[in-house]
């Protein structure tokens, strides 16, 4: 992750109109998995899933996940789609937020992140992770730029930590959520974990004011794809015109020399950042804590043990 030249790709787009955006999902994805063939090719497709509250802005956009899914199978590969939501199933909140019955029509599987496996992280720690994230041949992260009370604004390195499954996403808030810095740098080291990723972000419609549930939308009206997820977010922070270093994520990035903080560090494909500045978006100005009060994780992991055998 630290010996190459990060590779962005930006385009702008205002709305979600099916043909648009086909054509920006084309161009984007074309230039960032290189031209190659993936005939037979397992592609995974992970977007935020959260939760099925206000889903239709906390939750990635339905159009855009069946455009990436069709893109992949016309180049012949097998797509899945699959997440761990705070509560509920993933194909619950697929189906609340309307996006379930197009990619069923599509032909893509919908896989819970239920089977695990144990990794050890850079620094020693061993956690276990979801399983089809790693057996996949392509992982393809679909977030949407939302502005967050403990992160300050969430983009493509977050949403792999939905890639930790179920009560053990509460438990790391639990565990490191009080050192500083801690949280953020175990995300940072999940990402060599998942080696075969790009990430599409999506700044078409975004969340602002408040998150990651309840925001409200702002237009950015910018797709960026990148298999850095760490210089997507640099790109997207310059274009929101938000200071990096108010970011844990990235000023840990930033910090541990990461590659992909540095803007000069970037190569640009189609547009650069500052060519895409918006002015408007609205963060939270003091984050809350990252690590949750005791008795908010016996409730939040009693609800969600309680959620499926009350959904029978």
């Amino acid at each position: 992750m630290k010996s190459s030249i990060p590779q962005v790709a930006l385009l702008p787009l205002a709305t979600y109109a099916q043909d648009s955006l086909d054509n920006v999902v084309n161009q984007l994805l074309s230039v960032t998995c290189g031209g190659g063939s993936f005939a037979g090719s397992q592609v995974l497709i992970k977007p935020n899933l959260i939760c099925a509250r206000n889903g239709g802005l906390a939750c990635s956009e339905p159009v855009l996940l069946e455009s990436v899914a069709r893109w992949f199978l016309d180049q012949g590969a097998k797509v899945k789609l699959g997440d761990s939501p705070a509560f509920g199933s993933a194909r619950s909140v697929l189906e609340a937020i309307g996006a379930l019955a197009g990619l069923s029509n599509l032909g893509v599987e919908i896989v819970e992140f239920n089977q695990t496996e144990k990794i050890a992280l850079p620094d020693g720690k061993e956690l276990r992770v979801a399983t089809a994230p790693r057996e996949c041949d392509i992982l393809v992260n679909v977030p949407r730029v939302k502005a967050h009370a403990q992160a300050r604004v969430t983009m493509a390195v977050k949403n792999m930590f939905g890639c930790v499954a179920g009560l053990r996403k509460a438990w790391w808030h639990m565990a490191y959520g009080g050192k500083n810095g801690s949280f953020a740098e175990l995300i940072l080291q999940l990402l060599p974990a998942f080696p075969h990723s790009l990430s599409l972000l999506d700044g078409i419609k975004a969340m602002h004011v408040s998150g990651p549930i309840h925001g409200e939308p702002f237009s950015v009206g910018v797709l960026g794809c990148s298999a850095n997820a760490i210089a997507l977010d640099t790109a997207f922070l310059d274009i929101l015109g938000i200071n990096p270093a108010d970011c844990p994520l990235w000023a840990t990035a930033a910090g541990k020399g990461y590659a992909g903080v540095s803007l000069d560090h970037i190569e640009w494909t189609f547009l650069q950042s500052d060519t895409l500045n918006v002015e408007g978006f609205i963060v939270p100005e003091k984050l809350m804590p990252i690590r949750f009060h005791p008795l908010r994780f016996i409730k939040s992991s009693i609800r969600r043990i309680a959620q499926p055998i009350l959904q029978r």
